[in-house]
């Protein structure tokens, strides 16, 4: 039972901090104007990576490790939810990440803006995939009462 609870806790402190992203502080730094939003943008993704990065992998072992143990599927289906965040954050959104950070961009021009709604589209996949296997861990867990 331990690493379903373990899954669980990281999926939904995953999913509680990427909804909070893409509902609250996504919409509250394009409200300031694009320089400043890509200004507050930087710490604030290098501090939200460092986070959410160790959730999702904690998250996905404990779920796949919960499958590997009782054969539920909906574990391993939860945990590689889980897991796809990682590759999906490094081959798509990295490319834009690393753009947002360079000291080369603009920050108040056009690309800077486009660059950073479309971070807060991809950044809505990583809030839907944690929310699915969170709801999907909580099912699990009801269930198994």
């Amino acid at each position: 039972m331990v690493p379903e609870i373990i899954a669980a806790l990281a999926s939904g402190i995953f999913a509680g901090a990427a909804l909070y992203v893409n509902v609250v502080e996504q919409p509250a730094r394009l409200s300031c104007g694009v320089e400043l939003a890509v200004t507050q943008w930087r710490p604030s993704y290098n501090r939200g990576a460092a986070m959410q990065a160790p959730l999702a992998a904690i998250g996905s072992v404990a779920a796949i490790a919960s499958w590997w143990f009782d054969r539920r599927y909906g574990w391993l289906v939860g945990g590689l939810l889980l897991l796809f965040i990682i590759p999906f954050t490094l081959i798509v959104i990295r490319p834009i990440n690393k753009r947002l950070e360079s000291r080369e961009l603009d920050l108040g021009s056009e690309e800077a803006g486009h660059l950073l709604q479309r971070w807060g589209r991809l950044h809505a996949v990583r809030s839907v995939l944690s929310i699915a296997a969170f709801v999907l861990f909580l099912f699990l867990l009801l269930g198994s009462r």
